[in-house]
C-alpha cells in the first residue's frame, strides 16, 4: 500500500487504471485531479468488492470488463494510463502496453507500479528457477519480468523511475515505480 500510495495521486485528468481488481488504489486517487476513472479489469466479480467505494471519490468511475491486450477506448483519450502490480500477470503485456499507448494523449502518461526481475544475480536466479510454479500457484504472476525493459519496448520513454526491495520475500519483493510518455 505504500508503493501505491507514492504513485496513484499522481494521475491527473482522464485517467485508465489497467486491472482494477478489487480497487485497492481507489483510496489514494487526489479528487481534486481526477475528471473520469476508467477502471479496466476483465473480471467484473472482483470489481464488485469495490462497489460502496467508487460512489464517495468525488469524480467518475466507470467499469470496463476487458483484456488489457484489447482496450475498448478510443486512441488518444486518456490523460492517465495507471497499472500497479498487474504487468506480472498480463500474458500479452507488450501488446497492453501498445494498447496503453494508444489511448494515451500525445502529451498523456502512465504511471507504474510494479514488482519484476531484481538486480542481483542471485536473487535473479532463484526469479528465473521459481517462477514457473509460482506462475501457476499465482495467478499468472511472473516473478522474473524486466519491467523497464518492457515499457521501452512498448514504445515508451521513462521520464522518472525509482527502484528498491521492500520488505519481503525477496524473489518477489523488488519494485520498481515511477512515470514514461509516449515516444
Amino acid at each position: 500500500m505504500k508503493q501505491r500510495e507514492k504513485i496513484v495521486p499522481l494521475a491527473e485528468g482522464r485517467v485508465l487504471e489497467i486491472g482494477i481488481g478489487s480497487g485497492l488504489n481507489l483510496p489514494f486517487y487526489n479528487p481534486s485531479k481526477v475528471k473520469h476513472l476508467w477502471g479496466l479489469d476483465p473480471s467484473q466479480e472482483i470489481w464488485a468488492l469495490a462497489r460502496d467505494t467508487h460512489g464517495k471519490l468525488g469524480f467518475d468511475v466507470e467499469f470496463i470488463e476487458a483484456f488489457a491486450e484489447d482496450i475498448p477506448l478510443d486512441d488518444g483519450t486518456v490523460d492517465t494510463v495507471l497499472i500497479t502490480y498487474t504487468m506480472c500477470t498480463i500474458p500479452g503485456v507488450i501488446s497492453a502496453l501498445n494498447e496503453a499507448r494508444r489511448v494515451l494523449k500525445p502529451n498523456g502518461r502512465l504511471l507504474f507500479c510494479e514488482h519484476g526481475l531484481a538486480p542481483d544475480e542471485g536473487v535473479q536466479r532463484w526469479q528465473n528457477r521459481l517462477n514457473p510454479t509460482w506462475k501457476r500457484i499465482g495467478g499468472g504472476c511472473n516473478l522474473n519480468r524486466p519491467i523497464p525493459h518492457l515499457i521501452q519496448q512498448a514504445g515508451f520513454k521513462i521520464r522518472d523511475m525509482e527502484s528498491m526491495y521492500i520488505p519481503g520475500w525477496k524473489p518477489a519483493s523488488f519494485n520498481y515505480w515511477g512515470m514514461a510518455t509516449p515516444r
